[in-house]
């Protein structure tokens, strides 16, 4: 019998309320064939049945109340290790406990023995999920928002979606999300997110408006920093995306890369990448209009920053199987299953995708971070950004001094050899 078809202690003495009416009236052979049919379905020993059916079937209240398990050394530790992972959920939290617990305590942020370890190697879903609700939380989370339209140059580009179970790292979601505020007038920070389906992988950079020049950069800036080959991109049908520049771009520079699309007004053909654009980009910066260039070179700061804290610490669940069940005159029923919560750094490395070298420098980069201290700096970094000024009416920003390609640069710095305003020229025909 499987876990989900046994009965709980309410569904057994609702059960054998039924059968005691039965088990009254019936002389002594009827009773033992009752007694063989309720051992068998509620697996109890005949004794105990016996009992009950002589006794109350009310449930009596405990009389001695059992002592704490985990003292204040446990709580304290889950509160601390929940700060440095931001408030996980237990699920994701528990499995990590006794790395997160040993890598804080390198760190001198937390006091570890080994009677606290094995608790916490031992500490059940359900307990973590109790003592992280009488956990206070230093900072809340700001809330959240967005429609889209067609182009004709996707009409080549062919729709589909990425497999939920698909194992081989670097079939990758790509979003745009826009951080305008209230409107979308003028120029405006956005922010570019790719996730990568198998592991989880999530890189971030931020663009001040969507021209091909800063998309071109952040995709370049992307590539060179992401640890393993990129064999499919798979963004919505945006012009972002989809225009005669950046599909040039796109053939000529991501050459054996795949290009897919999600079908239009099916949002969640982007499943993975949308839900990271709600907890990660959305959770940091909520709603409000970034539009100048230091906010944006504050952006990406917070972004390294946040590569580092969610590729290298924080644990994500993957599903592992999809059980559907079909029920007569309803749509079937789905049941999903997750597998235990690990970082995509491990997950990455449990695959043949990432080098020795670049593992060793990522495993030696993770070692030597606090997380915890880390953590801190992503928030005082957030509070940076809301610090400064937004765009001021009529006044123009140059793009170009965003860019990481050299010849851009110079432009942005000398605009007199174009003798033009970088703010107005087209530079697209420049290139």
């Amino acid at each position: 019998m499987s876990t989900e078809d046994k009965m709980n202690i309410d569904e057994r003495r609702k059960y054998l309320r039924r059968m005691k009416r039965r088990y009254v009236q019936a002389d002594r052979k009827e009773r033992g064939r009752l007694l063989d049919e309720m051992e068998a379905v509620t697996e109890l020993h005949r004794k105990s049945l016996i009992r009950l059916m002589n006794g109350s079937l009310e449930r009596q209240p405990r009389q001695r109340q059992r002592g704490r398990i985990y003292g204040p050394e446990v709580e304290y530790a889950l509160a601390i290790i929940a700060e440095s992972w931001d408030y996980l959920c237990a699920e994701r939290l528990t499995p990590n406990l006794v790395w997160m617990a040993e890598h804080l305590a390198a760190h001198g942020e937390l006091e570890v023995s080994p009677p606290l370890l094995e608790k916490l190697d031992r500490i059940s879903v359900s307990t973590v999920q109790r003592i992280l609700g009488r956990i206070p939380r230093d900072k809340p989370r700001p809330p959240r928002k967005g429609p889209r339209r067609t182009n004709h140059l996707t009409q080549g580009i062919p729709m589909r979606r990425i497999p939920w179970n698909e194992r081989q790292p670097g079939h990758t979601e790509v979003d745009l999300i826009h951080h305008c505020g209230p409107a979308t007038r003028g120029e405006y920070v956005c922010t570019i997110q790719m996730i990568d389906v198998a592991t989880g992988w999530s890189e971030l950079r931020a663009v001040l408006g969507r021209s091909y020049v800063v998309m071109e950069d952040a995709f370049c800036y992307i590539m060179t920093r992401i640890p393993f080959p990129i064999l499919e991109l798979h963004p919505d049908n945006g012009s972002e995306f989809f225009n005669y520049h950046l599909l040039r771009f796109f053939e000529s520079q991501l050459q054996g890369v795949t290009l897919s699309r999600s079908r239009p007004y099916h949002k969640n053909d982007n499943r993975f990448v949308e839900q990271k654009n709600s907890s990660i980009v959305r959770a940091y910066l909520g709603n409000d209009r970034l539009d100048t260039v230091a906010q944006t070179i504050a952006v990406n700061q917070l972004y390294d920053k946040v590569w580092l804290y969610y590729n290298l610490f924080q644990p994500v669940m993957r599903l592992s199987e999809k059980i559907v069940t079909p029920v007569e005159g309803q749509l079937p029923r789905v049941k999903r299953r997750y597998d235990q919560a690990r970082t995509p750094f491990d997950r990455l490395c449990e695959t043949k995708a990432i080098t020795q070298e670049r593992r060793e420098q990522l495993e030696a980069l993770r070692d030597r971070t606090n997380p915890r201290q880390l953590r801190q700096e992503i928030y005082d970094q957030i509070e940076y950004i809301f610090s400064l000024p937004n765009a001021v009416p009529g006044q123009t920003e140059n793009v170009l001094t965003l860019t990481t390609r050299p010849d851009l640069q110079t432009l942005a710095l000398d605009p007199i050899l174009l003798d033009l305003d970088p703010a107005r020229v087209d530079w697209e025909s420049q290139l």
